[in-house]
Formats: structure tokens, C-alpha cells, sequence
């Protein structure tokens, strides 16, 4: 026995019962011999080049949106000795960045100072289960282990919501401002009072704070793109197939580092990729945060959904990674389920254009309305599917130009919903998307449709679509009913947009991406973890606004801690 593995089992003998219970929990085999192998893998020999950082045993995070820099960040929190981000854009923050709406937690301070008459927030769970839809309940009694899976992801996500928010906010990050959107039962998306969309606001934030690390323990490595997994050789080798996973007959393999190309390198250091440009590798835990394939339009968005061809989106287009991790055995589940975001702007300017600016859903959120021909036709607080599926069953087939499928749906604020959403409106007006009209411009239709909404909301009928909550509307809600003639109010034209791919790699409740079937017995293959969109299995048919930034920070921070655990473990067994 080397004196390295003797002082490893020193150092795994004093642990308390308690962590020992929690890693007999986790993981398939028992904690010593686990950490032990997994930490002899990644770490075969103490004179591994770890380029940059040193002799330091490093964890590897690749992808700069919020997933990864929540991972990054909690793994240096956890005491990692390294952490190098890879990132394939020139600037991080992926898709993270342009996030507008907010991020749920539940329950927090900010939902008692905000809406002080409705009492805690019970209802967070029911609400991510029910949007789920059929893909988790008609497991009940089909599959009760796979919806056993399910339900318990949701239950890390919103138990641990309340605690994302606190460590947002104290971080620094404003999450005063709460609003209900669709699908919700209480307001519970935070977002700040100022002008900043809440992913800016998160994502400066914590790049800040990991700039304040130092270069000798974090790296950010922008137009890096990684081209394959690393994996143990002692390993059997891996058979995939289009869903991802191993064949039967092997055990997972172990995850060692990455191999990636960076376009700003023009040596050929390392080997060379098949387009010249260079190859590189780095060893160590990777947690993999690359998002979804919802720009990939005619890689994997056209292999699971080829009927969504022509639908504009939200997403730059660039191939989804989720090959990557299929070719080490990781299962895949849910990707034909993609979210179809009921408002995207039409910009006038140029009305055709593939990719669109979202449309918050905070705005009908604090009280604006969706119109075709002038007039409402659904509750705008449902959930994003029930949105979408409503306006694309308009007459018509949504088809202008040559190919492309969008609809003529008007969205509408009044002043007071404006006001409450101006740090989104200031943006929107700047850039052409909304216009100012004043209520005596609009046509006979609208105004009617405006006088029987504002009767609405004061409680002088029932909305015939059941909408029960109108955020800061004001028009038309004094004693007498009147509407303003000359209040004016901000249109647009929207359209349903692709948003989101609910699909990804399945994995655990500690963000370990698994080479077994959603509800099989858990095989986690060591050495790889997985947060954010490029994870599939929580949000089933319909992912709730605002749980898109939550799932970011929930499950990065539990990959950052987990991944941290290995390289510290490799640091201690090396000193």
C-alpha cells in the first residue's frame, strides 16, 4: 500500500457518521472505497500536467452561463484547490444572461414584504408538479420509480429555492420585486427594482466574485470548445445509441478531464482537430452546464422535433453537447419535449427574422393581455404550453413568407403594468419592439375588449378565462369605471417562439449524470455531473417561468460541492 492511499484512508476514518451515512447514500459503493478509486482515476500519478494551475488538482467546469458559474463558484466555496470554466463563446453567460423574468424561491422574505395579505407559500411543488403534465403523472402507475425520480428532483428544486435566493442576495444581487407568472399559484419570481433584467444582474455578480478568487485558483477560458469526455482506460469501452447509455453488458466508466480546441490558439500544441486548429486536455471532476439544443435547429432540434422546423426562437443558433455525454454512457430523457414560449417580439424592423427578443412573461404577469383581432381569448397566466397551444390553434397556419410560422397576437399594458415592468419596458420601447398609443387610437374592438378586462379586475365580473390575478393594472379601476382616453398604453406584436428543451441527461438529486433509464437503479458514472437545461427529468411536458435561473443555481451549487469534494480529496492525499 503507497503512503499516498495510507494517508487517504486516515483522512476517510476520521469523517463523522454522519457524512458517512450521506455518501453510503449517495453513491453505489461505500464512501472509502469509492473516493479512493475515483480520486486514483482522476489522479493516477502526483507529476500530472495541470497546464495553467499548477500541480493543484483542478475541477473542470464547461459552460459560462449561470449553471456553470454557480458551480464554479460553490466549488471554490467548497474548498476546491482549482477550478478551470470552459466556455465556447468569447464572453460567458450563455443564455443565463438575457434572462428576464426572474427566479422563484419559496419562501422567502421578499414574498411576505411584497404581497403581505397572502400568507406563506405552500404551494410551490404542487405547482412544478402539475406543469410537469402527463409525462409525470401517467407514470404513476406505469412507472411509480421513474415518477419517484421526478418528484424527487422537483422536491431538491423549490426546498432549496428559498435558499438560492439568499445566497443570491447575499452576494449582492437585488431580489426585492416579486411577481406571479403563469402557471403559478403565488407570487414567487424575484427580480430587481432596477433597470438590470435579473440574469445580468446574477451573472455580473457572481463573474465578479470569481474574478475575485484569483488567477492561481480560477481560470476562465472563453472560445474553448470541448470536442470529447476523457475516461478511464482500464474501462471497458462504451456502445451508445441515439438515447445515450451503455449497453448492458459494461459498467459506467469514469470521467477523467476533458479534451476541447480553442479558436484563439493558433499553435499545435497537443494535436490538432480536423478543422486545424489546435487540441488540448485537462484532467480532473467535470461538471458539464452547456444548456440546451434549442438554436441546434438542424442538428437535434430537427432529430427530435422535425415538426417545429420554421418556428422562430430565443436561442443563437449553435449545436447542443448533448452527443458528448451520450458517447460515456449517459442516459437521455424528455428530448422531444420542447417549450414553445407563447411571446416572442415581432420586431417591425425586420418581421421575418429566425431569432427573436423574448417577451418577459413578467408583463402579463404584472397585468397585460393577449389579443387576436382586438379581442382576449385566453387566461394569460396559464402555463407557458397551454399559452402556446391556444394561439397556435388560431385560424391559419402561422406560415408568412417563405417558410417561417409565427402569429399576429397583440400584447397590451396599461400604464399601470408598465410602470411596474419599466425596467423591461425602457428596453423594449428603445428598441421598436412596444409602442405608446394613447386609448382614443386604439380601434372600436380593443376599447371594448380594455373596458370589460378593467370591469374584470374590479371585481365586477368573473373573467369567463378564469384569470384570478392582475399585477398592477390600473386602467379603468376608479369608482366610476371610466377609461382614460388619453392614458396610454404599450403595444406589440407576439408570436409563440422555441424557448427551451426540457430534455437532457438524466441525473440525481446530487447532480450526478447517470448511465441508467429514469427509475432503473442508479448508475452514476464517476467523475461527471450535470446542471442546468443540458439535464433532463424535472420539468416533464412544461418548465415554470422562473425555474430556469433557479435550476441553475440549485443543482450547480450541488455539482460545485460534489465535484469540490474529489479534487480536495486529491490535494489532501497529495500533500
Amino acid at each position: 500500500m503507497t503512503r499516498r492511499q495510507i494517508r487517504l484512508i486516515v483522512y476517510l476514518a476520521v469523517l463523522s457518521p454522519i457524512a458517512a451515512v450521506i455518501y453510503h447514500h449517495l453513491l453505489p459503493s461505500p464512501p472509502e472505497s469509492f473516493t479512493a478509486r475515483l480520486v486514483n482515476r482522476l489522479f493516477p500519478s502526483e507529476t500530472t500536467a495541470m497546464t495553467s494551475q499548477g500541480s493543484r488538482p483542478r475541477v473542470i467546469v464547461v459552460g459560462g452561463g449561470l449553471a456553470g458559474l454557480s458551480a464554479a463558484y460553490s466549488a471554490l466555496c467548497a474548498g476546491a484547490p482549482s477550478v478551470s470554466l470552459l466556455e465556447r463563446a468569447s464572453k460567458p453567460g450563455g443564455n443565463s444572461i438575457k434572462a428576464s423574468s426572474g427566479i422563484n424561491g419559496a419562501p422567502t422574505r421578499f414574498q411576505q414584504a411584497a404581497w403581505p395579505d397572502l400568507g406563506p407559500d405552500e404551494t410551490f411543488w404542487d405547482d412544478t408538479v402539475r406543469s410537469a403534465g402527463a409525462r409525470l403523472s401517467s407514470q404513476s402507475t406505469s412507472q411509480p420509480a421513474a415518477r419517484a425520480q421526478r418528484e424527487s428532483l422537483i422536491s431538491v428544486l423549490t426546498q432549496r429555492s428559498a435558499d438560492a435566493i439568499n445566497f443570491l442576495t447575499d452576494l449582492g444581487v437585488d431580489l426585492t420585486v416579486v411577481a406571479q407568472l403563469g402557471g403559478h399559484s403565488h407570487p414567487r419570481t424575484h427580480r430587481g427594482a432596477g433597470k438590470t433584467p435579473p440574469g445580468a444582474a446574477i451573472i455580473t455578480t457572481l463573474l465578479a466574485k470569481l474574478k475575485e478568487a484569483g488567477g492561481d485558483r480560477f481560470e476562465l477560458m472563453t472560445d474553448c470548445e470541448v470536442t470529447r469526455l476523457l475516461t478511464d482506460p482500464t474501462n471497458a469501452d462504451v456502445s451508445s445509441n441515439a438515447n445515450g447509455g451503455s449497453s448492458a453488458d459494461h459498467q459506467p466508466v469514469t470521467v477523467t478531464g476533458v479534451e476541447y480546441r480553442s479558436t484563439k490558439d493558433g499553435s499545435n500544441s497537443g494535436g490538432s482537430g480536423d478543422d486545424g486548429t489546435s487540441l488540448h486536455q485537462l484532467t480532473g471532476p467535470v461538471i458539464f452546464t452547456t444548456g440546451g439544443f434549442g438554436g441546434d435547429t438542424h442538428g437535434l432540434l430537427a432529430r427530435y422535433r422535425p415538426d417545429l422546423d420554421g418556428m422562430p426562437s430565443t436561442n443563437d443558433p449553435r449545436p447542443g453537447t448533448h452527443d458528448l455525454l451520450a458517447a460515456v454512457g449517459a442516459r437521455l430523457v424528455d428530448m422531444d419535449s420542447v417549450q414553445i414560449h407563447p411571446t416572442g417580439f415581432v420586431d417591425p424592423a425586420n418581421p421575418l427574422g429566425p431569432v427573436k427578443f423574448l417577451a418577459a412573461e413578467l408583463l402579463r404577469g404584472e397585468g397585460g393581455i393577449l389579443l387576436y383581432n382586438g379581442k382576449r381569448f385566453l387566461n394569460e397566466l396559464e402555463t407557458r404550453e397551454h399559452v402556446s397551444n391556444t394561439i397556435m390553434a388560431l385560424p391559419g397556419d402561422g406560415v408568412e413568407g417563405a417558410s417561417l410560422r409565427q402569429w399576429d397576437i397583440r400584447l397590451l399594458l396599461d400604464p399601470g403594468a408598465a410602470k411596474a415592468a419599466a425596467g423591461h419596458m425602457g428596453f423594449y420601447l428603445w428598441k421598436g419592439l412596444m409602442k405608446k398609443q394613447k386609448v382614443s387610437e386604439l380601434d372600436a374592438t380593443t376599447k371594448e375588449a380594455l373596458e370589460e378586462y378593467a370591469s374584470i379586475v374590479r371585481r365586477k365580473k368573473e373573467d369567463p378565462f378564469r384569470r384570478k390575478a392582475f399585477g398592477h393594472w390600473k386602467l379603468g379601476v376608479n369608482s366610476d369605471g371610466i377609461i382614460d382616453e388619453d392614458a396610454e398604453v404599450c403595444v406589440g406584436r407576439v408570436t409563440p417562439i422555441v424557448h427551451f428543451t426540457m430534455g437532457g441527461t438524466v441525473f440525481n438529486e446530487h447532480a450526478q449524470v447517470l448511465s441508467s433509464e429514469l427509475g432503473e437503479k442508479q448508475k452514476p458514472i464517476q467523475g461527471l455531473w450535470a446542471a442546468g437545461e443540458i439535464t433532463g427529468g424535472i420539468h416533464g411536458d412544461n418548465r415554470l417561468g422562473g425555474s430556469s435561473l433557479l435550476e441553475c443555481v440549485v443543482f450547480g451549487r450541488i455539482a460545485g460541492a460534489e465535484a469540490a469534494d474529489v479534487a480536495k480529496r486529491a490535494y489532501t492525499s497529495k500533500a
